[in-house]
């Protein structure tokens, strides 16, 4: 690594121009990467909720289905409105009861069954939107703002494609505002707590390039998520700022050695730098990745971009940041102020001297929080983490309100079922508790008319494929208890009727995502721990510090995902599955940085107690920089942002963060200095003193 440093620093001024070069692809690469908005879709495909959809897309064209109401118009402008959106790319039919009866039948004199499903009093009526493609597909939210233009402020549009158009809009004006405020945020704790006025800039320079080439690599997974889009350059921000300190800390060290030669200084400090940094960033590396494990393929799809930041960061601060500094070295040098950490003399002396009670601490924080972290609630409805002022929110409670529709469904039968067992079929989910309406052809056609002398439009639009296609609506909310136990009793009836019949639709898709964010939960943290357990069993070639590590993170994500049981919060449930392997990859440097100076004041001679003092007033400020800094970058994000899931997911990690750091400051030491004797015997490079010095000075120790 020695001689790459040295290239690295002698042909910094070359690195800085392809670094910039290279900007050109990974803007290009940014800008040709597609955004998922919809986390329905990131279902595991072998669902029958998923074949469901799939067979809906391919064989009905119809990817997705909004709901259009229109209030105060006549029939005339009601089908001039009908045929303008029919012609709309995207949009492959427009049902309304025009397609059933003929409009000259006077309304009273209709079938209540059919005047309820599409009017409400008499001056509103509902017509169904089938999209071609997708909810979110690019094409469903281009006609999705389309319709909006074409159906005036008499109209709302409802339905999924609608809500992701309107997050799409919000996200697109949010997004640039998170960078700025995490950026603006991260200046201003670096500004507190380094001696340069100027290497803050250069640090944010260098990150936001990193982060750049991390977005423009992105085309090779052709899209990523919208959350993926908004998250990861905050978080990239907030972990990788770490390895720059790293860095300029090392460097000012070495300068001190070799003042004469910044060269030699830089070089040396790469050398050092990239050692510490590698069991840092392969921990955080560790924790992104381990959400590749969720089925709910939202998981791989942040993972891999976060992971991959990481590795970027790390890349970037041993190449682009030292060439950086180099070439502003007499600027970084030449303003310099005084920095505002404290110096942790008294709360390492308290804590070494009361280790004790602050292990009783440990476990009186322990079991509160780890019950609030089992009990605490979770909501699975999307249409709860979107502001109440989006036009489809607005539209969606006038759906409740007016046509007592808070879900629709669809249901898949063999199209060669019988009428009769078809029309018995319909009877029994209507029945149920909480069904509105259903809509099918032999509902209202009857036994007794021949389906082949039906216009083959309104035929086609509800059988295709070998499928027939029937319509549920419910007045259950998605996501609820009842809405769960009516999909439970749909499924029943549909699957006597037809053992191969299909229900979906997006409480179906709810409902399956219920069930595999339970298990993805499970399954996540258990790899994330035993990841990061064996990497730290590597670092520190020991069997019971892991342990001691890991059981102090995951304390301080028992807290953070606690906290809401006790304040009556229910978060969103990405939140509980993803939280808790970025708290702990993120904040377990932490750890590491405090253990490591511990175990070599330990190895120069010093008692424990001493060994222990020094580790904490060296490794405090560093610790105290890294949290705060993530806790900036994020807190603000948290706050700004109109999006729950964003808002709920940003003020979680900024929690998250200052509780590990007090946890690893005020905890992790007691717990080491009570097992100390167990961490000696476990581990390898632990040496313990034949003689401890009363005044605390290093004694030889031999080879014990």
């Amino acid at each position: 690594m020695g001689k790459i440093a040295e290239k690295i620093v002698k042909h910094n001024k070359l690195i800085l121009l392809l670094a910039v070069i290279l900007l050109v692809p990974s803007v290009f690469g940014y800008l040709s990467t597609g955004i998922n908005y919809d986390i329905l879709s990131y279902l595991p495909e072998d669902l029958s909720s998923m074949k469901a959809e799939k067979i809906l897309t391919d064989d009905f064209d119809c990817g997705a289905l909004s709901m259009l109401i229109l209030e105060n118009m006549d029939n005339k402008d009601i089908t001039s409105i009908k045929e303008k959106v029919k012609d709309l790319d995207g949009v492959k039919e427009v049902l309304w009861i025009d397609d059933l009866v003929d409009l000259s039948i006077p309304k009273e004199i209709l079938p209540k069954d059919l005047t309820d499903f599409f009017y409400s009093g008499d001056n509103s009526t509902m017509l169904l939107i089938k999209f071609a493609e997708g909810t979110g597909a690019e094409k469903s939210l281009n006609a999705v703002e389309s319709i909006r233009k074409i159906a005036s402020k008499q109209a709302f549009l409802s339905g999924m494609s609608g809500m992701l158009e309107d997050t799409k809009n919000l996200l697109d004006t949010e997004m640039p505002i998170y960078i700025l405020i995490a950026a603006i945020s991260i200046l201003i704790i670096l500004e507190c707590t380094v001696e340069s006025t100027v290497i803050p800039f250069i640090f944010l320079l260098s990150l936001g390039i990193a982060i750049i080439y991390n977005f423009g690599s992105n085309i090779f997974l052709g899209q990523i998520s919208y959350l993926t889009k908004a998250l990861a350059a905050v978080l990239q921000l907030a972990v990788t700022i770490d390895y720059s300190i790293f860095l300029l800390h090392r460097y000012e060290e070495e300068k001190e050695l070799s003042p004469d030669d910044n060269n030699t200084a830089m070089a040396k400090a790469i050398k050092n730098t990239v050692t510490s940094v590698f069991g840092s960033s392969t921990t955080t590396f560790a924790g992104f990745l381990a959400l590749c494990v969720m089925e709910l393929g939202l998981g791989r799809d942040m993972g891999i971009v976060m992971a991959k930041g990481v590795v970027i960061g790390v890349l970037c601060t041993v190449t682009i940041l030292p060439s950086l500094m180099l070439i502003f070295d007499k600027q970084i040098s030449k303003y310099k102020h005084k920095t505002i950490l404290p110096k942790f003399n008294k709360v390492s002396s308290l804590i070494v001297k009361h280790y004790k009670k602050f292990v009783v601490a440990f476990v009186v924080i322990l079991i509160p929080g780890y019950f609030g972290y089992t009990h605490a609630k979770q909501y699975y409805n999307l249409t709860d983490t979107l502001p109440d002022s989006f036009d489809s929110i607005i539209s969606t409670n006038k759906m409740r309100d007016d046509y007592n529709m808070e879900s629709t469904n669809f249901i898949l039968i063999k199209d060669s079922l019988k009428s009769e067992n078809v029309n018995k079929m319909i009877k029994e989910i209507e029945n149920l508790d909480g069904i509105t309406s259903v809509v099918g052809l032999e509902k209202y056609l009857g036994p007794r008319i021949d389906q082949d002398f039906l216009p083959s439009n309104l035929t086609s639009a509800v059988k295709s494929g070998g499928y027939e296609q029937i319509i549920v609506n419910s007045e259950y909310k998605s996501a609820s208890d009842e809405c769960n136990r009516q999909l439970e009793k749909i499924n029943a009836i549909v699957q006597k009727y037809d053992k191969d019949g299909l229900v979906s639709g997006e409480a179906p898709l709810t409902y399956d995502l219920i069930k595999i964010a339970n298990s993805d939960f499970a399954k996540v943290n258990v790899v994330s721990i035993i990841a990061i357990f064996i990497i730290i069993m590597i670092v520190f070639k020991s069997i019971s510090l892991p342990v001691i590590l890991v059981a102090v993170i995951e304390c301080a994500i028992f807290v953070n995902l606690g906290i809401p049981y006790y304040t009556g919060t229910v978060e969103p449930f990405i939140a509980s599955i993803t939280l808790g392997t970025i708290q702990l990859g993120a904040t377990v440097d932490y750890a590491i940085l405090l253990t490591s100076r511990f175990k070599e004041e330990r190895n120069k001679g010093f008692n424990k107690t001493k060994a222990m003092t020094i580790a904490i007033k060296n490794s405090a400020p560093s610790i105290l920089t890294s949290a705060f800094s993530f806790f900036a970058s994020t807190v603000g994000v948290g706050l700004y942002s109109q999006l729950e899931i964003i808002s709920a997911l940003c003020t979680l990690m900024a929690r998250g963060a200052l509780i590990s750091m007090i946890m690893i400051i005020f905890i992790l030491p007691a717990i080491l200095l009570l097992f100390e004797k167990v961490i000696i015997k476990t581990s390898k490079g632990f040496i313990e003193p034949k003689k401890d010095n009363e005044q605390g000075n290093p004694v030889f120790a031999g080879n014990n």
